[in-house]
């Protein structure tokens, strides 16, 4: 079967004329740093989520560091962030001198819980990162409710949902993409994600131009004018080569999801009502990208049936291992507010399933027989 977690082989050769001659196109230009492409994709994908203001940047990480550099926080600031994520959404938290401040997530969605947001508030409390974690976007109308009540920031993590679409109006705006609802949204261009490049890479999103001005320049040095440096800043610069392969690849970005989207359907379909995997849901207000598909093994089982499917040449992953409270580098930092059941629980029942724009009817049937006969 071949199968792969991600097949980005099979993705470029579809376009492999197309992004060959925009890299060739750069190399010809020389323009290697900042070069003319940066600002038309930064411009291309502005256009595409909606938004007025598209910074790019170096990778996913950095979007979410400049993010908060930008609102002006101060050390020892608090700042709301799901338990169960990647780690670099506490990592930039914790590297600014601010607290990471953790709540559970919904055992449905894998997203934030607004239900356990209010009473993490405190008189430091400054901002709200929510996280759209696996693809489909956070509950941004309630969150945005309680950022508005106690003004605080809403720094959308986006690096696993570009291209899911909020359902109905929110904010004045019709089906709104995810990342650009709250005051910032950043995302990430890593190789994997449903928009990557061939590298590393990350944009942030505002529709609020003076937030845009201070992010643009943060993310170059602190320099809105060359060598005059205004604030303290970072190099962090999305490549013109990457952002040449980006371009191309956004063009595709809808089909892509509709890839993802049908494979998901298909696992959906095929592995309903069996006893001991529960299928992701996604919730009623949100289209779902399925950066994963990722589904919760019960009776301890899941390790289990990660070794079996390795047997028959299926890969899968674990996203996430541990959450934040249990990583050992943020045990003594982080502040936690009431129970963390959900996040931990998670933890050890997750796996998910390869999800790639390339897999075949063929191979998703293979890897759902795989998983029926580990249950027989």
């Amino acid at each position: 079967m071949n199968i792969k977690m991600v097949d980005l082989v099979g993705q470029y050769l579809k376009i492999k004329d197309e992004v060959d001659t925009q890299m060739q196109n750069v190399i010809n230009t020389s323009q290697f740093i900042a070069g003319a492409k940066c600002k038309e994709f930064s411009a291309n994908l502005g256009h595409y989520t909606g938004v007025e203001h598209c910074i790019t940047c170096a990778n996913g990480t950095d979007a979410l560091q400049i993010a908060l550099m930008a609102l002006g926080l101060e050390r020892g600031d608090e700042v709301i962030v799901p338990a169960f994520t990647y780690i670099a959404t506490a990592e930039v938290i914790a590297l600014l001198g601010l607290v990471p401040v953790l709540v559970d997530v919904e055992w449905d969605t894998f997203n934030i819980d607004p239900s356990k947001i209010e009473e993490a508030i405190s008189p430091r409390t400054r901002a709200i990162v929510p996280v759209h974690l696996f693809g489909q976007c956070a509950n941004m109308e309630a969150i945005l409710k309680i950022a508005r009540k106690h003004n605080l920031f809403v720094v959308e993590d986006n690096a696993q949902a570009l291209g899911a679409q909020w359902k109905g109006v929110l904010e004045g705006k019709e089906n709104p993409k995810s990342g650009t609802m709250g005051h910032i949204g950043c995302t990430s261009f890593f190789p994997s994600k449903n928009l990557g490049c061939f590298g590393d890479g990350g944009a942030m999103f505002t529709n609020d131009a003076e937030l845009a001005g201070r992010l643009h320049c943060i993310a170059n040095h602190g320099q809105k004018v060359k060598y005059h440096h205004s604030m303290v800043g970072c190099n962090s610069r999305l490549d013109t080569i990457q952002a040449a392969v980006l371009d191309v690849k956004l063009k595709y970005l809808d089909e892509y999801i509709a890839s993802r989207q049908s494979a998901a359907a298909y696992y959906l379909e095929n592995l309903a009502g069996m006893e001991g995997v529960e299928l992701p849901v996604t919730a009623e207000y949100t289209t779902h990208a399925y950066h994963q598909f990722t589904v919760k093994v019960a009776d301890g089982k899941r390790d289990a049936l990660k070794e079996f499917l390795a047997k028959r040449d299926i890969p899968s992953m674990v996203y996430y291992p541990l959450p934040l409270h249990h990583q050992e580098a943020y045990r003594d930092m982080a502040k936690i507010v009431g129970g963390l059941e959900n996040s931990e629980e998670l933890s050890g029942r997750v796996l998910s399933l390869p999800m790639h724009t390339e897999l075949s009817e063929e191979q998703l049937h293979y890897i759902c027989k795989g998983i029926k006969a580990f249950y027989r």
